[in-house]
């Protein structure tokens, strides 16, 4: 979008964590403000003074674009406004520094346990697991998978994030509109 840009393509304007998003990881997208198509939530944060992130709106949070969204694009948006939240408690300096860690975590999982078909839930488990969680469920990884081949080590991934996941009660599948339509 003409006269939209980011400096921190970590997070983005509305809360998404663009570092861990497979079209970022496949260089299909450079974030918001990068020549990307065009986007409300963008063009509402230049008619209030460029800002940087929503909760830095005086109209913050707005009925219009700070709601959690009922369906995901190609990453989850299901935290979107707690991690807006969280950066604004925080601080983006140490936001980033949690975000670089799980980024970590992801290239960890893609480098060592990917079998082709398991970037999405990976990206999906980074988003929506606490650091600890992710930590642990390294630490689990390291342990058992050493010595699998990769499919077999891709299963035990996905095992253990998805029993981590089922803890907190969360789902690491991504939320589709026809989805939604068809519960509604």
């Amino acid at each position: 979008m003409k006269g939209f840009a980011r400096h921190n393509q970590l997070l983005s304007l509305c809360g998404l964590n663009c570092a861990l998003c497979p079209m970022e990881l496949g260089g299909y997208c450079g974030g918001c403000g990068n020549g990307n198509q065009s986007c409300a939530i963008a063009r509402c944060a230049m008619t209030h003074g460029n800002v940087e992130y929503c909760f830095q709106c005086p109209n913050y949070p707005c009925p219009e674009h700070c709601r959690e969204d009922a369906a995901d694009s190609f990453i989850t948006h299901q935290r979107r406004m707690a991690d807006l939240e969280r950066a604004r408690e925080l601080g983006i300096e140490a936001y980033n520094r949690e975000q670089r860690e799980k980024r970590e975590i992801l290239d960890f999982l893609l480098a060592g346990f990917n079998d082709g078909r398991r970037k999405t839930l990976f990206c999906q488990a980074v988003n929506l697991l606490d650091l600890p969680e992710l930590r642990q469920a390294v630490d689990c990884l390291r342990a058992d998978a050493q010595g699998l081949d990769t499919r077999e080590a891709a299963a035990t991934a996905a095992r253990i994030l998805e029993a981590a996941a089922r803890e907190r009660g969360i789902s690491l599948k991504l939320r589709r509109k026809k989805e939604q339509r068809n519960k509604g």
